[in-house]
């Protein structure tokens, strides 16, 4: 007789189907532009934020399956994690639906100087090009966010002005996630008071400036130094005239009681 399989066994024989992997997990920045993070007050949570300057990099790719852009920041003479600051945007043609990666939420050094919202803003205008009907999925939060009450409104105002909605499945604020929203009904645009583009032009003109500046105080410099060494000169003359006039002061004192005792 004909054993007939057991159905849970023929499931488990079934071999697990395979993660779709997607494509250009080589590709690198290949555009690079440079940003000017503007000089703000201290943030008690993040410390000091000085003027710096930054590189921004991207590349695109497409084809009929998917369309890809990835985004980076590098920071000239600092060496960030490999989770630090970057943001992948994926488009699925298939399914007409968009997603961001890292999963595990967007990670920036330094943070609180307006990156988040611009890459954000960047994803934004990327995709509305071709692709404002798509549909961006929902995704959940971490909740490492969530320890700091300061990180944690920060981050979700960032999210909420460049169009997203946030919710959360709990009172303490730990649970949040994004809900699924239209590509279309992003916003495009950043705080340009805390980050701006800087171009070829615009950087060589304040260098050009910043050389003026440092010959201006070279020249303010080297007027004070003069001014310090004929001081000095005018110093030493005087300590000699003085102690001349003190030599001659004793003589005389001396003299005089000379002749007072020799009368």
């Amino acid at each position: 007789m004909t054993e007939t399989p057991n159905s849970t066994d023929t499931e488990l024989d079934k071999p697990a189907p395979e993660a779709v992997e997607r494509p250009w997990a080589d590709v690198h920045a290949e555009h690079h532009k440079m940003l000017r993070l503007a000089p703000l007050q201290t943030d008690r949570t993040t410390g000091g934020r000085p003027l710096r300057f930054v590189e921004f990099g991207y590349a695109e790719r497409s084809n009929k399956e998917h369309s890809l852009l990835r985004m980076s920041v590098s920071l000239p003479g600092q060496r960030v994690r490999k989770e630090q600051n970057h943001l992948d945007l994926w488009v699925d043609h298939a399914t007409h639906s968009v997603t961001f990666q890292p999963e595990s939420g967007l990670q920036l050094e330094p943070s609180n100087r307006g990156i988040g919202r611009f890459l954000l803003a960047q994803a934004a205008i990327w995709a509305q090009k071709k692709w404002s009907h798509y549909r961006i999925e929902g995704f959940d939060l971490a909740n490492k966010d969530a320890l700091n009450e300061d990180t944690r409104l920060r981050r979700d105002h960032v999210l909420r002005t460049q169009g997203f909605d946030v919710v959360y499945a709990d009172a303490q604020h730990l649970k949040g996630s994004v809900k699924a929203v239209q590509v279309g009904e992003l916003l495009d645009k950043w705080n340009t008071e805390k980050l701006q583009f800087v171009e070829i032009l615009e950087a060589a003109q304040m260098l050009q400036q910043a050389e003026q500046n440092l010959e201006e105080l070279e020249g303010k410099l080297r007027k004070q130094d003069e001014k310090v060494s004929k001081y000095k000169r005018e110093d030493t003359g005087l300590r000699f005239t003085i102690s001349c006039l003190v030599a001659f002061a004793v003589f005389q004192a001396g003299l005089l009681i000379w002749i007072a005792t020799h009368r």
